[in-house]
């Protein structure tokens, strides 16, 4: 019976292209297969590797519950699961790609809200004049509790963002927001601008492996051969 190396790659996007050409700089080519939704590929000339294409955050659920060895995905996804999850998982090693910040946005005319001090000033003025608290829309319900909390910021409440979050200030969803960001582009053309303490994480892609696993055989020379 073959001992497979299982390894998630993400599915889609210019993450999935950077970390096909970073396994191809390793002298692991991918061979994809030829029909458009097969989620599975294999390596050139190593039958005991197999890969599967995952979306970035299922890639961190799968480390953790032991069905992937190895796999590639954001910092910001594994920062933002559950503890229990993250105890189970190793940063093998950071990589040269996959760079965006997650940060805390308003809106351009928000303009007496320059830091998170400010906001907190915001926060009880909504919360005295509308008896409602400031909402913060946001696909990292963790992460932005966990960042608002330790500056103080008390006065708040979470909007899980399912899409576009940059929109929800303005459709009435939200007052501000988090979100991830590589450049800054897509918030400053939704009149947006990140606050100048608001950086709550600089998030890269990383190699990863699960703990439990760390002794399979042939994981180690893997792992040692894609951290070279």
């Amino acid at each position: 019976m073959i001992n497979f190396i299982t390894i998630g790659l993400p599915s889609k996007g210019r993450l999935k292209e950077k970390a096909l050409e970073f396994f191809n700089d390793k002298n692991l080519k991918v061979l994809q297969s030829n029909k458009e939704r097969n989620y599975f590929a294999t390596i050139e000339n190593n039958t005991n590797i197999k890969i599967i294409y995952l979306h970035a955050k299922e890639i961190i659920q799968r480390l953790g519950d032991g069905t992937l060895d190895i796999g590639i995905s954001g910092l910001d996804l594994l920062n933002e699961s559950e503890k229990n999850l993250q105890d189970k998982i190793s940063i093998k090693q950071k990589l040269a790609f996959g760079s965006a910040n997650l940060v805390v946005a308003v809106p351009d005319d928000w303009i007496d809200v320059q830091t998170i001090a400010d906001l907190e000033e915001v926060a009880f003025d909504i919360r005295s004049k509308r008896n409602t608290r400031l909402r913060v829309a946001t696909k990292y319900p963790n992460l932005t509790r966990e960042f608002l909390f330790s500056k103080g910021v008390t006065q708040f409440k979470l909007v899980p963002s399912l899409g576009a979050t940059e929109v929800y200030p303005f459709t009435g969803s939200s007052e501000i927001l988090s979100d991830i960001t590589s450049t800054g582009e897509t918030l400053r053309a939704n009149n947006l601008r990140v606050l100048k303490d608001g950086n709550i994480l600089k998030s890269t892609a990383i190699l990863m492996f699960n703990k439990k696993l760390s002794n399979k055989k042939g994981l180690k020379k893997i792992l040692n051969l894609l951290s070279s």
